[in-house]
């Protein structure tokens, strides 16, 4: 049996976003970074690369990318704020078809978005694998990890980034978010992706998630999260 390691993350983030597949012209945020977005962080710190092929129209995740036990908490709720954006899109077909010849080559297709931030996030990330894994993300994090590395970690969105991210105790205290199960009463609930795929979305999973009372990591935060462990 392959021995396991658990580190605990704590993430500062200024400013972040959490989104789901949305469209339309209001854009929401999770209140804390889901599961599948906390994975590929701890791996991208231990130097894994989690991205399938570049060719496609849409980039996979690695097929072989090692599955980890995650659990996520919030310290300090995030304050949740709204920006305008202008979006610009692709139409399909032939729609607007008219704006382009006006536009003389400029983007014809732009529209007014509202998009949810929040605002002074601090949450926690545990991870929870194999040694050899585990291992390797506090050398990441004081760049001690050979190898190419593909961008920087970042909050949500590539305009967001952590202010700082720490190794802490394992037994920080958070309001750590517990999969929802059966139909007891619970506050802020909300859904958490924990496994995603890119291709067809109706296969990402996203059960309903709630924080529970400030403390340690409870044994029911743990999910798995990996391309092997969605169904």
């Amino acid at each position: 049996m392959t021995a396991s390691s658990t580190i605990v993350l704590r993430l500062d983030a200024p400013f972040s976003a959490w989104r789901w597949m949305q469209a339309g012209v209001y854009r929401g945020t999770y209140p804390v970074i889901p599961p599948s977005a906390a994975w590929g962080l701890v791996l991208h710190l231990a130097g894994i690369e989690t991205r399938g092929s570049l060719r496609e129209v849409v980039t996979s995740i690695r097929s072989d990318a090692p599955p980890l036990e995650i659990a996520v908490g919030v310290q300090r709720a995030g304050r949740r704020s709204v920006l305008y954006q202008q979006l610009h899109s692709y139409p399909v077909g032939r729609s607007g078809a008219g704006l382009k010849t006006r536009t003389f080559g400029n983007k014809y297709w732009i529209a007014p978005a509202k998009r949810e931030v929040l605002v002074g996030l601090i949450a926690l990330v545990a991870a929870r694998g194999a040694h050899e894994i585990i291992g390797r993300v506090a050398d990441g994090l004081a760049g001690r990890t050979a190898g190419p590395r593909y961008g920087v970690p970042f909050a949500g969105d590539n305009q967001f980034l952590f202010s700082r991210i720490d190794v802490v105790a394992a037994d920080e205290r958070a309001r750590w978010y517990e999969p929802v199960r059966g139909t007891s009463l619970v506050r802020d609930p909300t859904r958490l992706t924990t496994n995603i795929d890119r291709r067809d979305s109706s296969r990402t999973h996203a059960p309903v998630f709630a924080p529970g009372e400030p403390g340690p990591c409870p044994p029911g935060a743990w999910v798995w999260v990996g391309p092997r462990m969605t169904g």
